[in-house]
């Protein structure tokens, strides 16, 4: 062996001991590598969230989880128990979803873990609760709900991220069309609650795989015949399945689409029956919906009942706020008994941008009741603030032995009605001050034992 010089270099013999030094070497090269890359980084402040993610911060954070809980006070209500599943699967769960999806072929984040199996982090959450069904079999009807974050290599833009949050409801155990109802009622109660007026139910059926072939192929037929006017990615798309080909919005590909065939002519008598008793039982909710004959939705398990929540307040090509659909082959598809089942996932960005556009559920206010100013030397506000929050009082307070002149300043940027001023005549007479910070009721002398009422006649506790 030569080196760059051409001289001779001494082949290095490695016994055990010295092919684990070699190692050791390695090892801590890679190390000192690391910790190099680090320092560099903080030092340069270059660390920073992923593209297509974000950092929440109050008052959106705030935002965000009062809607979560506005979800589900509106489905506990139907009987639907919450549940949480691991974040990551083994990728097969999700292969369920469609071959030729975007979701499977562009958009999953999938690795190899220590143990070589192949996972994925959820794109979505459907299969992970079926998977969940099928592993340990509760009793039917099986109803619950979820919130959670799911994740797609997608294109970031307006409501769309590639770390998003989503809730949801999953069903399973019947095919009973008034489930269907119940499923499509909860959704547009939600948006009800939340004040939203302006978004419109899209509904359609998939049929099931005993009619579906007959439409699947008619289908093919009739794109085929004009696969030259298609778009270059929907020709691709036909070759795996003409079903996701109804499910392009590229212009190009509209009016093929306007005249293609429709699932509702080849629907057998059972399934236009089941369709029509979905139809009345909205109606008789007053739950009001348009007929979409070539909704497909963006996944490959839906079968018969299949909607689509639209906030026209948003522009058109990005206005979808939710959606879902039957499902009754997926269980089966993941080793279970063949259970039906049926669902939505509503998006939390895309539905907060529609109360945005339509002027409701603003952010809650995240100011506390009140701001504790303690100048008296003896650390009063360290038991004052414990005692107002046992009470149900938000209650903040100044730190480091700051001036009063200080802590005031910091009262009024925390936006706190109040503030309960503690000096040292306070603290001899057993008293605090109590300011109005926002108004012009000046501020009033109140013995510590009649505060809590005192503040309950100013304040809700929240």
């Amino acid at each position: 062996m030569r080196n760059k010089a051409g001289m001779s270099a001494p082949v290095l013999q490695l016994t055990p001991l010295g092919r684990w030094h070699k190692k050791q070497f390695l090892a801590d090269g890679l190390v000192r590598r690391r910790a190099e890359l680090a320092s560099r980084s903080v030092a340069s402040s270059s660390f920073q969230a992923p593209k297509g993610t974000r950092d929440i911060f109050a008052p959106q954070s705030t935002r965000q989880r009062t809607l979560i809980d506005l979800f589900a006070d509106t489905v506990e209500r139907a009987n639907y128990g919450q549940i949480s599943t691991p974040i990551f699967e083994e990728i097969g769960v999700f292969l369920r979803l469609g071959e030729s999806t975007d979701v499977v072929t562009k958009e999953m984040y999938d690795f190899e873990d220590k143990d070589g199996r192949h996972m994925a982090l959820r794109p979505e959450l459907t299969a992970s609760v079926v998977r969940a069904f099928v592993q340990h079999r509760p009793t039917l009807p099986w109803k619950v709900w979820y919130e959670g974050p799911q994740f797609r290599y997608e294109k970031p833009q307006a409501g769309r991220y590639r770390q998003f949050t989503q809730v949801g409801i999953e069903a399973l155990g019947t095919s009973d069309p008034e489930l269907d109802v119940e499923v499509i009622s909860l959704a547009a109660d939600f948006y009800q609650r939340l004040g939203l007026r302006d978004v419109t139910l899209l509904l359609n059926s998939l049929g099931d795989p005993t009619c579906r072939p007959a439409y699947l192929e008619a289908l093919e037929t009739y794109f085929r015949d004009r696969i030259g006017d298609l778009s270059e990615q929907s020709a691709v798309t036909l070759e795996t399945n003409p079903l996701r080909v109804l499910d392009s919005k590229r212009p190009q590909d509209q009016p093929i689409i306007d005249d293609a065939p429709l699932m509702a002519d080849y629907l057998s008598p059972e399934l236009t029956e089941h369709f029509g008793r979905v139809r009345s039982g909205l109606d008789q909710l007053e739950v009001s919906y348009e007929l979409s004959p070539r909704l497909v939705r963006g996944l490959d398990y839906y079968t018969l009942t299949t909607f689509e929540f639209a906030a026209n307040a948003l522009t058109s090509s990005q206005n979808a706020v939710g959606g879902g659909g039957r499902y009754d082959g997926l269980a089966a598809s993941l080793g279970g008994p063949d259970t039906p089942g049926i669902g939505f996932a509503l998006g939390v960005d895309r539905i907060l941008l529609a109360c945005d556009a339509e002027g409701t559920f603003p952010e809650p206010t995240t100011a506390p009741d009140v701001f504790v100013i303690d100048v008296s030397g003896a650390n009063v506000a360290l038991s004052l603030t414990a005692e107002l929050r046992t009470a149900g009082f938000t209650a903040d307070r100044a730190w480091d032995n700051r001036s009063m002149k200080a802590q005031m300043k910091a009262s009024d940027r925390s936006g706190a009605p109040y503030g309960l001023i503690i000096g040292e005549d306070e603290v001899a007479a057993n008293s605090v001050t109590v300011r109005d910070l926002r108004g012009d009721t000046g501020q009033q002398l109140v013995a510590r034992d009649d505060l809590i009422s005192t503040l309950l006649g100013l304040l809700d506790p929240k």
